[in-house]
């Protein structure tokens, strides 16, 4: 029986300067650009405080609570890569710990995001390397497949192909098509002036 299927891992990536200026924005301000489509399920959010991702998906598409496909990733992923697992959303086992995310550190890669759950939380943080899961367990995974590797997946409700770009802070998941990342970039700054305008005058008016 065929435990893993390989789809395209040779994807396009987007240009590294324009995950740059996306990365400096609020997931909030560019859910706003996006049309508030692209926001993932709320309850997929940073397993420890302040953890931030940004970088095109690398897709997993995984049997529930299982991460033999994660480790198959961590072989073939970029750095600069996040790796994004539709888990089915399930909060029994953990899909990963802290020795794949250290194995994640030596190969670059920039970040996970689950749908699915997580274990050794503060070790993650510890170490530096950003997760975002539905949920965190002590269970660990099963390892027995199958999997399929970079394909279209659903991920918190919301679509994504390899070479998206995932961008994550303390208010969750977003998810920008690569098509459409350059307009979303534009778009996404100005609401992020129009914004800062705004609370600048807000704050103005409170010293009157």
């Amino acid at each position: 029986m065929t435990t893993h299927a390989l789809q395209d891992t040779s994807f396009t990536r987007p240009d590294q300067e324009l995950i740059n200026r996306l990365a400096k924005l609020p997931a909030a301000n560019i859910g706003d650009a996006v049309d508030r489509l692209g926001v993932a399920d709320s309850a997929i959010q940073a397993v420890w405080p302040g953890a931030k991702i940004a970088g095109p998906a690398f897709t997993v598409w995984t049997r529930p609570g299982d991460n033999q496909g994660i480790h198959e990733a961590l072989k073939l992923a970029q750095p600069g890569d996040v790796i994004v697992v539709a888990g089915g959303g399930d909060e029994s086992r953990a899909l990963l710990g802290e020795l794949i995310g250290e194995r994640a550190i030596n190969l670059g890669i920039a970040g996970f995001a689950l749908d699915g759950a997580a274990r050794d939380a503060e070790a993650l943080g510890e170490i530096g390397m950003p997760v975002f899961a539905r949920a965190v367990t002590p269970a660990g995974p099963y390892k027995n497949g199958p999997h399929r590797l970079g394909g279209p997946i659903a991920f918190g409700g919301v679509p994504v192909l390899p070479g998206d770009i995932i961008i994550g802070d303390s208010d969750g998941i977003v998810v920008i098509p690569s098509e459409q990342a350059t307009a979303v970039a534009e778009a996404a700054e100005a609401v992020f002036a129009d914004e800062t305008n705004r609370r600048a005058s807000i704050i103005a008016a409170r010293g009157q």
